[in-house]
């Protein structure tokens, strides 16, 4: 009878160890499943984050459009009137003297605007330029990211 008690206890011991291995096992399962729920929750975030922007970006270029679309209009009505303009302060003038000192008055007029023009086309190179370059810089470091993050150790990935 006492060989049986033995077994007992060693039957109970096994199973003890055998109830700690499990509870273990799932405290580490748990645990990689909460690392997985939070990985998945923060890239569900980037990608809505993604999609809000985007589609902000959407409005703001059919916003452009709309702008751009009743500038041509205005610029098409300003032609017109600008001609119509134009023809009068001709008629105005009387003598030769007159249409040689508006002429020069335009002429310089026409070369301070053109040098503001490239001026200004300068400038929006540069800013494009550099803009490119903050986009790029801003993806190579954001595909290092998910590179980083896609190759944790497998340690990290089983836990």
């Amino acid at each position: 009878m006492s060989n049986d008690v033995r077994q007992w206890l060693t039957q109970i011991k096994e199973l003890k160890q055998q109830l700690a291995d499990s509870i273990r096992d799932r405290d580490a399962a748990d645990e990689s499943a909460a690392n997985w729920r939070q990985l998945y929750n923060t890239e569900a975030q980037q990608r809505r984050t993604e999609a809000r922007l985007a589609q902000q970006e959407i409005e703001n270029l059919k916003a452009q459009i709309w702008q751009l679309q009743g500038e041509s209009a205005k610029l098409q009505s300003d032609t017109a009137e600008a001609t119509s303009v134009i023809e009068e302060e001709l008629n105005k003038l009387q003598t030769v003297v007159e249409l040689r000192v508006k002429l020069k008055e335009v002429m310089l007029e026409s070369d301070r605007l053109a040098e503001a023009l490239k001026t200004e086309q300068a400038n929006h190179a540069q800013t494009r330029k550099s803009l490119t370059a903050v986009i790029g810089d801003t993806i190579d470091q954001l595909a290092k990211e998910r590179r980083t993050e896609g190759s944790q150790p497998e340690s990290e990935i089983k836990s």
